[in-house]
């Protein structure tokens, strides 16, 4: 119980913790739900006495106090995910932006690309043994913590205790703040979406539920999909979870019995994540139960990892798609919205696994049915998040087009099918007028 001492030692307020912060730091700080807040606050308290702090993270919860104008000069965040906190900054020229695969995020500090001088984490209390937790996200914070040269870690009592690799000892650790705090919650997001919106993405689900077999390993993220995909499965049996997060939905269908991991061909019988985004129902849930192990997204993410569960069958989305089948889901034209997170990983893993389906999904329309997202091409300055080579399956609330191993023909019809049918014509005299298809003089058969 030696670590007890050296613990109580560290122990300060989170005042006092920050002042190892200096100018020209580079500072690290835990994404999603497990964003320390009172370090965070405690840090642009002081932003006048600091210049050149670079802040990197993921996507956080909440609000972004250092990407506040007010903060220019002080605090200049990087992205390595644009959340929707932080994307005026990035769009007015304050913030940075990173694009990188959510697999290689460690890569960047241990191939010192980005070194850490600091790092800013929220753990659970030590257990009997000094080891703290990372709790609702280990993704790349454990990887951070262990090479920057400062850790400052918020001691939370309301923290879950998460097993897998998602440990760090109190030797390792800095400075220890102390506190007992709500963490940051996301609901889910049906809530903010219209009747209509949500009827598209029920027909969405359904399609996307049509094409997943028993004994699934699934890839599940947050948002109107992933939510409208988990109503459709309560009929289904033995699925499995190997993905880079999950959120509430997901717990009905383990306490159903629905999800039961135990026809996976990798970590038979346990969930395997990076991190969550909930409310505290889904936190109580994941505490301190031994079928849920979070490990880094650096293995999380691996496609070859992921290729090891058969039948995988990963979900992901975007913002448009072209008739070639060319995946943007990270900008909307020259405008960066997102980043990359992990979608071309599991794509690729699904792939390559046995029997896996790589699934991209949207709605056919936005902006109330103003636009179509699919599209004779990209918008000008739209990023290619998933090539047209890794894309197969494409579904919207009008179906499922498969594109692999498809001539371009083929590809633009049935990706015509799934459009929206007000904008089937136009996507149509496109493909004619670009000689995708030939003059309707000889009209292409739709493939079965």
């Amino acid at each position: 119980m030696q670590w007890q001492n050296g613990y109580r030692s560290k122990l300060c307020s989170a005042e006092q913790a920050v002042k190892a912060i200096k100018s020209g730091n580079r500072v690290y700080v835990h994404p999603g739900c497990a964003v320390p807040e009172v370090l965070v606050d405690a840090m642009c308290a002081c932003y006048k006495e600091l210049e050149d702090v670079e802040v990197i993270h993921l996507l956080t919860v909440g609000e972004c106090q250092y990407s506040r104008p007010e903060m220019e000069g002080h605090f200049r965040h990087n992205a390595l995910f644009i959340g929707k906190n932080v994307r005026k900054a990035v769009s007015d020229g304050r913030a940075d932006f990173t694009p990188i695969f959510l697999s290689e995020v460690c890569q960047l500090f241990t191939k010192n690309y980005l070194p850490l001088d600091v790092a800013l984490i929220q753990v659970s209390p030590p257990d009997k043994h000094g080891f703290c937790s990372f709790g609702v996200g280990v993704e790349s914070t454990k990887c951070a913590a262990e090479l920057a040269k400062v850790v400052i870690a918020q001691v939370n009592q309301q923290m879950p205790r998460t097993l897998g690799d998602s440990f760090i000892h109190v030797d390792k650790i800095s400075h220890f703040v102390e506190v007992n705090v709500p963490l940051k919650e996301l609901p889910q997001v049906s809530s903010e979406i219209t009747e209509e919106e949500s009827l598209v993405y029920q027909k969405i689900g359904q399609n996307i539920a049509g094409l997943i077999e028993d004994g699934s390993t699934l890839q599940l993220g947050i948002g109107a999909i992933p939510d409208a995909v988990l109503r459709y499965l309560h009929d289904k049996n033995d699925l499995g979870l190997h993905t880079e997060m999950f959120s509430d939905g997901v717990v009905k269908l383990v306490e159903e019995g629905v999800i039961t991991n135990e026809r996976k061909t990798l970590h038979v019988g346990k969930i395997i994540a990076s991190f969550v985004l909930g409310t505290r129902p889904l936190f109580d849930f994941i505490d301190n139960d031994p079928v849920i192990e979070f490990h880094p997204s650096i293995y999380v993410n691996d496609p070859y990892v992921i290729a090891k569960n058969d039948k995988m069958v990963a979900i992901n989305s975007a913002i448009e798609i072209d008739l070639t089948g060319q995946v943007c889901a990270d900008s909307i034209g020259t405008e960066f919205f997102s980043g990359f997170g992990g979608q071309l990983d599991f794509i690729r893993g699904a792939s390559r696994s046995r029997r896996g389906k790589p699934i991209i999904a949207l709605p056919s329309t936005a902006k109330n049915g103003e636009f179509s997202r699919i599209v004779p091409m990209l918008a000008p300055g739209a990023g290619v998040t998933t090539t047209r080579g890794d894309v197969h399956y494409v579904v919207t609330e009008y179906g499922v087009a498969n594109l692999y191993g498809k001539t371009i023909r083929q590809r633009a019809q049935e990706l015509i099918d799934i459009a929206h049918p007000d904008f089937r014509s136009e996507l149509q005299q496109y493909a004619i007028g670009r000689k995708i298809f030939p003059q309707p003089e000889h009209p292409v058969l739709s493939p079965n």
